[in-house]
């Protein structure tokens, strides 16, 4: 009966949004145009922070690993996406959909404990700023960028087991854009109760632990930045920190609503909708809002060639008489 299953459910089938007929087209290039601009200014940031020695410090390698991750993101997510919007729905394998579930899990998952590490490099820079050059050395930063990296993937290589153990025998609709996990273990005939109970239970830590790390050592931040007396110092560590702070509450937030708060019926419609927001939006915004943040970067790109010309070209001429 089991092998007689497998063979019968070969494809999954993508349903996307199915009622934006009216929209699909303005939906599909606003999309396609928020995934360049991610990519653009993702590599423009990743090269600039590789490229000065101004940003030679901790916070930007960990940056730099963040935004790396998150590309991984867009690139899985957002191109098939496209395909299911223009084409009103989309097939796929179920090899290849159980991959891409398994990748986004994983790079979600890294995007988790990179955020922590960011975090805990600020905590220490704001906290222990006389020990912080000594405790955060080269050999911690990429044993911490390694640690995230590799438990991100080896943690869900579990949630990619129980899933090659599903049998699927239809129904094959996917309610969704993309192959997320909640969707996929839905449409199984076999026993499911292993696999949710595992995403439940690798939710702590992959997604609570993590917070209550940032949390703790934002409260520490903060109130190590309310006891400075220097006016600047303060409004300098404000800056720096309220940028991470804006890209934690967007990235958590999404991902409480989506996977940790149950969803059933037209709550999966709304988890679809906030999706879009985790993996079109908010790799959008977050380059902005570090750049626009970060006094550091914003300088560096004032330095830049070619936004020099600009600003010279947009000069009023003066008139002589």
């Amino acid at each position: 009966m089991g092998e007689k299953n497998i063979r019968t459910a070969i494809n999954f089938f993508l349903l996307g949004f199915q009622n934006i007929s009216k929209y699909r087209t303005v939906i599909f290039i606003f999309i396609l145009a928020s995934y360049t601009l991610t990519i653009i200014i993702d590599l423009f940031i990743i090269q600039l922070v590789s490229t000065r020695k101004c940003f030679s410090s901790p916070m930007y390698f960990f940056l730099k690993n963040f935004l790396y991750s998150e590309l991984l993101v867009v690139t899985l997510i957002v191109p098939n996406m496209l395909r299911v919007i223009w084409l009103k729905g989309a097939t796929m394998s179920i090899p290849v959909c159980i991959a891409q579930s398994y990748l986004y899990c994983a790079s979600a998952s890294t995007e988790c404990y990179l955020l922590a590490a960011m975090a805990y490099d600020r905590y220490l820079a704001i906290c222990k700023p006389l020990h912080y050059n000594n405790m955060m050395g080269k050999n911690l930063q990429h044993n911490l960028v390694v640690f995230c990296w590799v438990f991100g993937i080896l943690l869900t290589l579990i949630t990619l087991y129980l899933l090659c153990q599903l049998n699927f025998c239809g129904p094959n609709t996917i309610n969704h854009y993309f192959c997320d996990l909640a969707p996929i273990v839905e449409l199984a005939c076999s026993d499911t109760s292993v696999i949710q109970t595992e995403i439940l239970v690798l939710s702590v830590p992959i997604i609570v632990t993590p917070f209550i790390s940032v949390v703790t050592r934002y409260i520490y931040i903060l109130t190590a930045i309310l006891g400075m007396s220097s006016v600047m110092g303060r409004k300098k560590a404000f800056s720096t920190c309220s940028s991470h702070l804006s890209v934690v509450g967007m990235f958590y937030g999404t991902l409480v609503i989506i996977y940790v708060v149950p969803s059933k019926g037209q709550l999966q419609s709304v988890n679809k909708v906030i999706s879009v927001l985790y993996t079109v939006v908010t790799p959008l915004f977050n380059p902005f809002i570090y750049s626009i943040r970060n006094q550091d970067i914003r300088g560096a790109i004032s330095t830049l060639r070619i936004i020099k010309w600009f600003k010279t070209r947009s000069r009023p001429l003066k008139t002589r008489w």
